[in-house]
């Protein structure tokens, strides 16, 4: 029998086990999307609890614990830091197969140390070490996780309207974890709720100096801020959808739309469909004009549960995997980029994995030669990001792009504990190459020898580092 997540953890062949022991595990961390608070990294913020630390925010273990029969209050309600994380110490045994399970014991190796299995019976020893370790050493601060899991570069989400003032307040210093804004407009043409896009469409004049009377303006305020975002170093987009918008339109539509809704009349769905199609578009040449990188994440069916919406908010654990068919707008939306000269490079992540293989087969069809992989599959995101899906994700790239080319993993996360993602995925990484090497697929002999070896470190952090050009 295995030792549990021993040093060889997930690696099957002596091939794999060299492959990440000698080349995947040195390699820093390039988390290119993540959710983190600019505000904790600006402020070094330092943590009361494990509880806090671990469980505020993870809406990954808030499901796990309502499926145990934890009720609300030791979930986000007002019961205690202890008590909350001895519901989850007690929900962690029911997790055997799941994710959650070995990310929670490689946070607590990685970040603590600690090897012990979390249970009921190690609950308190558990949180008693580890908020020993926050309370009294300095090291356990966000900017000194990062540091520990030997993280480069972040790049955070921020809304247009956004001040960057943490951002600034960091001011990225020598020898420390680059952080870097990235442009998430989504809220610019979320017009189906138009007291709402009002609204925004207010802030987003204040934020850009200037008032906004008409759909020229809008734009011209998003190309300010957009402007505004560059001057902070940003150099990728990143957009939520649902799925892909592109129908036809004129300009003299979108203008009427606009008007309509900022006067709070509401759209039809057709007028809804257009409108973003055209926000889509003009987000992506905004990009190309400033040599951005564009990301999609599409897929998700958000806020299932009114009645929790309600009590909660978004992003809190009631979201799951859509089902649009959304090959042909996709493609339509690429083409017409490429055709004007206008598609930059471009990572597209979808929820549902039955959308495997076409987006597989929809990157070769927009690759130009200018950049090596220019147009990316993004790894196994949100409930795909686990050893089966990016498997999956990773197998399909192989029969129908080049794997070799694949920019890699990132956490898009809140939590500074979520960095052993990575490590999961080089991992898993490894040991499809080491399967493949010891079974005869591969040649490992030689120069193929050093590709297979270089094509490790490539997809772990080099073809990243050259493809956003981070510096």
């Amino acid at each position: 029998m295995k030792t549990f997540m021993d040093a060889d953890f997930l690696l099957q062949t002596d091939t794999a086990r060299d492959l990440y022991h000698n080349h995947a595990a040195k390699l820093p961390i390039i988390d290119y999307h993540c959710h983190l608070n600019p505000a904790d990294v600006a402020e070094d913020r330092r943590f009361r609890s494990i509880t806090e630390l671990w469980l505020g925010g993870d809406h990954y273990k808030w499901r796990a614990m309502r499926t145990n029969g934890i009720d609300e209050r030791r979930i986000t309600g007002e019961a205690s830091d202890w008590e909350k994380f001895q519901a989850w110490a007690a929900t962690v045994p029911y997790c055997f197969r799941n994710p959650l399970y070995h990310w929670t014991h490689l946070e607590l190796k990685t970040a603590f140390g600690i090897d012990k299995l979390l249970n009921p019976e190690t609950a308190r020893e558990i949180y008693d070490a580890c908020n020993d370790r926050l309370q009294n050493d300095p090291s356990f601060s966000a900017r000194g996780l990062m540091r520990r899991y030997n993280v480069e570069t972040v790049c955070t989400t921020d809304d247009p309207v956004d001040d960057l003032c943490h951002h600034k307040a960091y001011g990225n210093p020598p020898a420390s974890t680059k952080l870097i804004p990235a442009w998430r407009p989504d809220k610019a043409m979320a017009v189906e709720d138009v007291k709402a896009f009002r609204s925004y469409a207010e802030r987003l004049g204040m934020a850009a100096d200037m008032e906004i009377r008409s759909f020229d303006d809008f734009i011209d305020a998003l190309q300010r801020r957009h402007d505004f975002f560059h001057r902070q170093g940003c150099r990728l987009s990143d957009h939520g959808l649902s799925e892909f918008y592109a129908e036809p339109y004129t300009d003299a539509e979108i203008a009427h739309i606009f008007d309509k809704a900022y006067g709070g009349a509401e759209l039809t769905e057709d007028e809804i469909r257009k409108f973003k199609s055209a926000m889509l578009y003009i987000f992506a040449v905004q990009d190309s004009a400033s040599g951005w990188v564009q990301q999609y994440h599409y897929g998700a069916l958000r806020n299932n549960n009114s009645r929790m919406m309600r009590q909660l908010g978004s992003d809190t654990g009631f979201d799951s995997i859509g089902d649009w068919h959304t090959a042909q707008s996709m493609s339509r939306f690429l083409d017409r980029l490429d055709s004007e000269g206008c598609l930059t490079k471009t990572i597209l992540y979808n929820l549902n994995p039955a959308d495997n293989e076409m987006v597989a087969t929809m990157l070769g069809n927009f690759q130009d030669g200018s950049v090596a992989g220019k147009i990316q599959w993004g790894s196994g995101w949100w409930f795909l990001d686990q050893k089966d899906g990016m498997e999956k994700q990773m197998n399909a790239l192989s029969l129908l792009g080049l794997l070799s080319r694949f920019v890699g993993m990132l956490t898009d996360s809140r939590s500074f504990l979520s960095y052993p993602r990575h490590e999961y995925f080089r991992r898993t990484l490894c040991n499809i190459l080491g399967n493949d090497v010891e079974q005869g697929m591969i040649p490992f002999t030689g120069y193929e020898e050093q590709r297979v070896r270089q094509m490790v470190e490539d997809i772990s952090y080099y073809n990243a580092k050259h493809y956003f050009e981070f510096g």
